[in-house]
């Protein structure tokens, strides 16, 4: 029947964009709906008629008659909430009239509830599985812990809400669990926490244990329905007994950066101790993990990051739930929990830049591996027979880059988180080592950055990337300090060792020299091949005296079709000086002049000068 899913679905969708006034009015529509389904709605200008109490045979004929119920209590919830929150601004608080009104309403939404409950229970007739059962107990335990919240009668309070974490948690191993998980965080937990304060209960007994203390064992049909699911929730030890981690063998106090501090809080104190434990059983697993695929190892680092957010949200609850209280910024035990904040986020995002380095590959990816097509062999004697492995088409090595540099951003990522901490940008050394590791993890993508251009043909643009990550290599060795890097573990997390940053400027210097090379021989081919081309141009004809290296070109003989062109010739105005050009001792033959008679030759009278302009003047 999905019981919880339809309440908490319902409330997440109506406060998604309103508050429990919109929730109250949607709530009263459906209602009606609901009705008219059922055939019982009263008709316009019609009497009401008070409907009798569902019973198990209406359920049997309709599971509209489990949402009725369901609607009705939410309804009434709804409306005692948003009278609530209408007066959360007062500064005298809640009237006893108001109080009384709210407690009224989730009075009526309990009964609704414990209807819903005594009409499953009769299984044979209502058809109700066992989860059916216990999901309308523990919704009728919720309701019924926040009418007795609101009455400020703690301990029947205490017991009810103990009731519904019970079976909530219960039913979160069977599935569904973040539904469950979201509504005992966000629900239950802050309220026991706060009865379990009024009642004077040390706030270092964890919340299990004060619902396992406060849950009424004298309903010996709900202990066997809880038992039946999971035993050892009930159990005198609490579950981290599995683990060998319980309330009495946790740490009481938490070390970060040479300052020490009180752990005050039971769920802080238990799942640090769980962090401690999958510290140890992560470095074991990384040894016998070597040899495995690199999503195979990252694979083991699922328990300790689960470890982690757990210590990380049961620090945020108690700073919330301080704040509630209204403690200042000052107050020590303010002060522990920020530091203690600092420490647990620390170490989650350490251990998740962790992962990502194992999902690179080896050498946090540096090296270039894209792996191959061929699948692994069953037996080493056929790998030795000579098979060879097909190399990745060029799309999958992009692919594999591409994954590869999600993965890089990841990382840069969490390290801004880790800026963002409380009290890690005052801590120069710090602060430093961070920069030099952000420095190495950038160079890193440059350089796969750089591969991809390489591959497309990009050589120019490569060797910029190549020399910038160079420069970043350079900078992260410079701001790391020179230590031993022997931590006795394998396991990566965010502590970059002086010897992966010495390897990975190693191999950059040598892709930058590589890649000079390649850039340089690139553009002598370019230049090759802009000269070629601009001979190639001109046509076979025209370049007869040279000798063709590459071969002659056919289709570029002649020029085709011609074209208007200037022909090399002699100048017009040579040929005119030629004719006034005299050789000495050549005459022409038609200016000879016979030979004269012997005697005395005659004087030829002078020419008369000319006058005027061009030798048209008078004489």
């Amino acid at each position: 029947m999905d019981i919880t899913s339809f309440i908490v679905q319902g409330r997440d969708q109506a406060l998604l964009y309103g508050d429990y006034s919109t929730y109250h009015s949607q709530l009263a529509k459906r209602l009606l709906n609901t009705r008219k389904k059922l055939g019982i709605a009263t008709r316009n200008r019609g009497k009401f008629h008070n409907k009798d109490k569902v019973t198990a045979e209406d359920v049997a004929a309709s599971h509209e008659h489990v949402h009725l119920l369901l609607l009705t209590s939410e309804r009434a919830f709804a409306q005692a909430m948003s009278i609530k929150a209408a007066h959360t601004a007062d500064q005298k608080g809640l009237s006893s009239r108001t109080r009384s009104h709210i407690v009224s309403r989730l009075d009526k939404a309990a009964r609704a509830a414990q209807d819903l409950v005594d009409a499953l229970s009769q299984k044979s007739v209502s058809g109700a599985s066992d989860n059916d059962v216990l999901e309308a107990k523990a919704y009728a335990a919720l309701i019924r812990g926040a009418m007795l919240f609101e009455k400020h009668t703690w301990e029947p309070c205490l017991q009810s809400y103990a009731v519904a974490r019970v079976v909530y948690s219960a039913l979160a191993m069977t599935g569904s669990g973040d539904l469950f998980k979201d509504l005992l965080s966000e629900t239950i937990d802050p309220s026991i926490r706060y009865a379990a304060y009024q009642l004077k209960t040390p706030r270092t007994v964890p919340i299990p244990a004060i619902a396992r203390k406060a849950f009424p064992r004298s309903d010996a049909e709900l202990v066997r329905e809880v038992d039946k699911i999971d035993p050892s929730i009930l159990a005198d030890a609490d579950a981290a007994a599995k683990t060998g981690i319980t309330a009495e063998s946790a740490p009481r106090t938490l070390t970060w950066r040479s300052r020490e501090v009180q752990i005050e809080d039971a769920q802080i104190s238990l799942a640090w101790a769980s962090v401690e434990a999958a510290k140890s059983r992560l470095a074991a697993a990384v040894e016998v993990s070597k040899d495995k695929e690199p999503h195979e190892v990252a694979a083991v680092y699922d328990e300790i990051l689960t470890a982690t957010q757990d210590a990380v949200d049961a620090t945020k609850q108690a700073i919330d739930e301080l704040r509630a209280e209204g403690v200042a910024q000052s107050d020590p035990r303010m002060q522990g929990l920020q530091i203690t904040r600092t420490a647990v986020n620390y170490e989650m995002i350490s251990w998740r830049i962790g992962r990502n380095r194992v999902l690179t590959g080896p050498q946090d990816g540096a090296p270039e591996v894209y792996g191959s097509l061929r699948r692994k062999k069953k037996s080493q004697a056929a790998e030795d027979a000579g098979s060879k492995e097909r190399e990745l088409p060029t799309r999958k090595k992009l692919v594999k880059l591409k994954e590869k540099l999600a993965l890089y951003d990841g990382t840069l990522q969490n390290l801004e988180s880790i800026n963002e901490l409380p009290g890690v940008a005052a801590d120069e050394g710090l602060a430093s080592r961070l920069d030099a590791v952000a420095n190495y993890f950038e160079s890193l993508k440059c350089l796969s950055i750089a591969r991809s251009h390489a591959i497309v043909g990009n050589v120019a643009n490569a060797l910029a990337l190549i020399s910038r990550a160079a420069e970043l290599c350079q900078e992260s060795a410079s701001k790391l300090p020179k230590r031993s890097d022997t931590t006795g573990s394998s396991a990566l997390n965010v502590e970059v060792t002086s010897e992966s940053v010495a390897t990975l400027a190693s191999l950059l210097d040598g892709e930058l020299q590589r890649h000079r090379a390649i850039v340089h021989i690139d553009n002598l081919r370019k230049g090759e091949g802009n000269e070629a081309g601009r001979r190639s141009r001109i046509p076979l004809l025209e370049r007869l005296q040279e000798y063709p290296p590459n071969g002659v070109d056919l289709s570029n003989i002649v020029e085709f079709p011609p074209k208007l062109a200037l022909i090399p010739m002699k100048p017009i105005f040579l040929d005119v000086a030629w004719n006034y050009i005299d050789y000495p001792g050549k005459t022409s033959a038609a200016t000879a002049t016979p030979a004269a008679a012997p005697g005395p030759a005659k004087e030829q009278p002078a020419p008369q000068a000319k006058r005027g302009w061009f030798g048209f003047g008078r004489s």
